[in-house]
């Protein structure tokens, strides 16, 4: 039988969503009391990786799980058997067909930057940040990632395909804080980080629009600002 599940996670407490062979993953977590559960080895399957320190309010899993028990009591024991920095939200059964990568429609993720008074309880989460910058400029550099792009001087790492497509990108003041939100269908390792990084340099003046454009229009790279995980949240992933 396939489960789906939506869950939460404290980043600042993990190396990462992902499997690790020596450290601790929010997959090994989940597949390991899943395993205990079920008797025998159970594996999950994310809807994508999150390094470490970045925290999720919405990361989607599935699993393949055949123990005779209700959904709602499987969700409680998993709540009660996790690490507390993990909540599993929500619990249901799908088709067999049915993938948690591969059928995602739309990722939103948010960069929180603090721009208050120092503050020890939010050091891991959010990037702090006390120079002078420009909101305008960074709202009129946001606009040159939207649309269909090859990311390459965006991400970290060799790929095959850097291509991806970015549906909204918003940056707005709450109080204290500069919220970025980016949509897209998918993302690649530290490319959220490196366009907001890319943002944040214009605004303070470090680089320029035109520096940006040329980036995301060549392979020539281009080394701009790559902002600290703690302030990324993957806050929602749609069907």
């Amino acid at each position: 039988m396939r489960y789906f599940a939506r869950i939460s996670y404290d980043g600042s407490h993990f190396e990462g969503f992902q499997r690790l062979k020596n450290g601790r993953g929010v997959q090994n977590e989940i597949e390991h009391v899943l395993s205990i559960l079920a008797h025998h080895e159970v594996k999950v399957k994310g809807a994508g990786r999150t390094d470490r320190g970045v925290h999720a309010l919405d990361q989607c899993i599935h699993f393949d799980f055949d123990l005779d028990i209700s959904v709602s009591k499987l969700k409680y024991v998993l709540n009660r058997m996790l690490s507390k920095y993990i909540a599993v939200r929500e619990l249901e059964v799908v088709s067999s067909d049915f993938h948690a990568r591969h059928s995602v429609r739309k990722k939103t993720y948010v960069y929180k930057v603090y721009r208050g008074e120092k503050n020890p309880f939010l050091e891991d989460y959010t990037y702090p940040y006390y120079q002078e910058i420009d909101l305008d400029k960074m709202r009129e550099c946001s606009m040159v990632f939207l649309g269909a792009h090859s990311f390459h001087n965006f991400v970290s790492g060799e790929r095959d395909n850097y291509d991806s497509e970015i549906f909204a990108f918003d940056i707005k003041e709450e109080g204290d804080y500069l919220l970025f939100t980016l949509e897209a269908k998918s993302f690649y390792r530290y490319m959220v980080r490196s366009i907001v990084g890319a943002v944040m340099d214009v605004g303070s003046g470090r680089a320029d629009i035109k520096e940006v454009q040329d980036a995301l229009a060549s392979f020539s790279k281009k080394q701009f600002s790559i902002v600290p995980p703690q302030g990324l949240y993957l806050t929602k992933i749609e069907y």
